[in-house]
């Protein structure tokens, strides 16, 4: 039997234990109550908030496209123009001191990064004419009322030489042109070629055409058109004849201060340059040396647009006696940053740049740029006084050394390459601001519909009452965006070898004084911009395309467009082969990354839609914009191209061949080249294959980089 005391004490646990339970439960209640409650104000705050940096944003967007001024950028351009500035030089440090101080009167972080690069200088050069009839004439190859002030015209790595020989005409320099001679019964070995630049053939590539045929020397003019604003006749257009981007010493690393440099005289340092020796002259010169030819019939496909009535291609009868003696020498180049730090993601970096070196006094090429990005900076150093500060980092560029071959700038990247590749957000690029009237943008496709949408919002320079979006769309009935295979200014690094996402920007096409010493301020005023309106458009589609790309709480990328153009390319690739090879894995791989880059997209728009701001949104959101910049990488190829081990970027790149008919995909379009000369064509055929599956994986790394899982 029980006793009387345990049953009682029973009872009363059983009662206590009843009126904790109770008790807890009112607790969690009022907890429950309390925490919904603070949830809901959260929520209303973080709603608030969101709706308060999007009014804040649209408010700096504001400010910063009305913060704009002609006198400004033209009184920038103005100061960056008073002296010639070649990289290396004296006058080039003092534009790199006024970049500079720019950057750092505004109150920006500052830095200037140097780097030892070998440099191409001319010692001297000549030209004579020797005639049948035993009188002689020396050429001038300075420009009209320049000597002294300029560096004199000269190809940039061209090797020293001496020769006195017959000239042959060679159209263009290409292959077509030198079979045509071929066919007409002349041959150029030993004889010194006259080409005319065209837009197929790098400079490095016409004196290597000439080379391959037997030519000892080369002379180069860019033809004139009305000889009035379309061409100056006495200009000479110099530039660079190196194969490659960055220092030749230090191919593939930074060419720090102290840091390994190979030789000048190894074979990989050699054979970026070329065999045989070449300068740059006059149209005014040209014309003299060709109406004293001889020979065959000029062909008429040739299409010679000389004022001089040209019929002859030579050889001779009249002699050039070529001279050119040039300096290579190590120099130190120059790199200036301005660094806005972000708020919310300093480690992810939004970088615009424009490099400063000018061949003469770089007006257009570069300068207008490097005054867009200044008047850039000021209007960035206005917003953050009324108290904006960018979301991602923002990182201001101007380059050194670009016209001898992007040094700058790949210079830095190599240095960084770690860093940038797992950071850089975007590289936006301006070169040539403003070379003439129209608007002209090159991007990696998912940057296409952010382009389009800023164009938008800026008021276009030459029509009243329209966007630059109207006029860009009537002039080419559509929007025409272009694509960055080729490796003309410096965006070549950052897209080609370390993958990140590039645009380029630009007024104006083509300008008749380009590389010239008349690429003045003086004829920017009077013809290229004389109220620096073209100036203040292109900085404010530049800068606005960096404030979308550093403040957007989601990066505005679209890989649907990127999925588009590979698809296209895919049929372009089919139409050139044919049914010779299996493209199955080139269609296939482009149908998972559409797969994954419409759920991206999906991801994106759904993210977007949420305007809560709690810790777990804030990951989701780093999540996507991590694989949205990612994804790029992933068309790098890690060993980079055959023979061309710099160049990593499988969809865009330059091909080895100027020639190639394939001017994207440059391991396929290496390949095609290459199987032209093999002897057996199932081996080329499998070269081909080979590179087919190379850019097919290439599409799944990235379809998976979007994708962002393992499994």
């Amino acid at each position: 039997m029980a006793q009387p005391l345990h049953a009682n004490a029973s009872s009363s646990m059983v009662l206590s234990s009843a009126s904790c339970t109770l008790v807890f439960v009112v607790f969690l209640c009022i907890l429950g109550l309390y925490t919904l409650q603070n949830h809901s104000t959260t929520t209303t705050t973080s709603t608030q908030n969101h709706q308060n940096y999007q009014k804040d944003f649209l408010h700096f967007q504001e400010i910063f496209l009305t913060s704009s001024s002609n006198y400004t950028i033209s009184s920038y351009l103005r100061e960056l123009t008073q002296h010639p500035h070649i990289a290396g030089t004296q006058s080039s440090l003092e534009t790199v001191e006024y970049v500079h101080k720019h950057f750092k009167d505004l109150n920006f972080e500052t830095h200037t990064v140097n780097f030892e690069a070998l440099l191409s200088y001319p010692v001297h050069s000549s030209l004579s004419l020797h005639f049948s009839n035993g009188t002689s004439k020396e050429l001038s190859l300075t420009e009209l009322g320049q000597l002294g002030k300029v560096v004199v015209p000269f190809h940039a790595y061209s090797p020293s030489g001496k020769t006195m020989a017959k000239m042959v005409f060679v159209n263009y320099g290409r292959i077509e042109d030198y079979n045509k001679l071929i066919d007409l019964g002349v041959n150029v070995s030993g004889c010194v070629v006259i080409t005319r630049r065209g837009e197929v053939l790098s400079r490095a590539g016409i004196v290597e055409r000439a080379a391959e045929n037997g030519a000892v020397a080369l002379l180069m003019y860019t033809e004139g058109g009305d000889g009035k604003t379309t061409r100056f006749n006495d200009g000479v257009e110099r530039g660079t004849v190196m194969k490659g981007l960055g220092d030749p010493l230090s191919p593939g690393w930074g060419g720090i201060e102290g840091g390994e440099k190979l030789g000048v005289k190894d074979n990989q340092v050699m054979k970026r340059f070329p065999k045989i020796p070449s300068m740059p002259i006059s149209v005014e010169n040209a014309e003299m040396i060709l109406e004293g030819l001889e020979g065959p019939k000029v062909p008429d496909e040739w299409k010679v647009t000389l004022k001089s009535k040209v019929g002859r291609v030579g050889p001779g009868p009249t002699l050039v006696n070529f001279t050119h003696q040039e300096e290579k020498k190590e120099a130190t180049i120059h790199n200036v940053f301005a660094v806005i730090k972000g708020w919310e993601e300093p480690d992810r970096y939004v970088l615009l740049g424009n490099h400063r070196d000018a061949w003469t006094y770089g007006a257009v090429d570069p300068n207008s740029g490097t005054a867009a990005l200044l008047d850039i900076a000021r209007r960035y150093a206005l917003l953050m006084r009324y108290g904006w500060v960018p979301r991602r980092t923002i990182i201001l560029c101007s380059w050194d050394a670009e016209e001898f071959g992007m040094v700058g700038s790949t210079e830095w990247v190599e240095q960084n390459l770690v860093n940038l590749g797992s950071k850089a957000v975007t590289y936006l690029n301006v070169d040539c601001a403003v070379q003439g009237p129209g608007f002209f943008a090159r991007a990696t496709p998912q940057l296409d519909n952010l382009i389009i949408d800023v164009t938008k919002k800026i008021k276009d320079p030459d029509s009243e009452d329209m966007e630059v979006y109207q006029t860009w769309f009537a002039r080419n009935s559509g929007i025409d965006i272009q694509r960055l295979g080729g490796v003309d200014s410096d965006y070549a690094s950052f897209l080609q070898h370390a993958g990140v996402p590039s645009i380029d920007l630009y007024y104006g096409k083509d300008f008749p004084v380009y590389h010239t010493a008349f690429d003045s301020f003086d004829w920017m005023t009077t013809y290229g911009d004389p109220l620096f309106r073209r100036h203040v458009t292109v900085s404010g589609i530049w800068g606005l395309l960096a404030l979308h790309l550093a403040d957007d709480l989601i990066l505005p990328f679209d890989y649907s467009a990127y999925a588009t153009k590979l698809q296209d390319y895919a049929k372009t690739l089919e139409n050139l082969l044919g049914s010779d090879l299996d493209l199955r894995p080139i269609t296939s791989a482009i149908q998972e990354f559409t797969i994954a880059a419409k759920e991206v997209v999906s991801e994106a728009k759904e993210l977007r839609e949420q305007i809560t701001s709690d810790d777990l949104l804030i990951m989701k959101r780093r999540s996507l914009n991590d694989k949205l910049m990612l994804a790029e990488r992933g068309f790098l190829d890690p060993e980079g191209l055959q023979g061309r081990e710099w160049f990593k970027h499988l969809v865009y790149g330059p091909p080895e061949d100027d020639e190639s008919k394939l001017v994207i995909f440059p391991g396929i379009a290496d390949a095609i080249s290459r199987a032209t000369r093999m002897p057996k064509e199932q081996e080329g055929k499998s070269a081909i294959q080979h590179e087919i599956w190379k850019v097919a994986r290439a599409f799944r790394r990235a379809a998976t980089a979007l994708k962002g899982e393992l499994f």
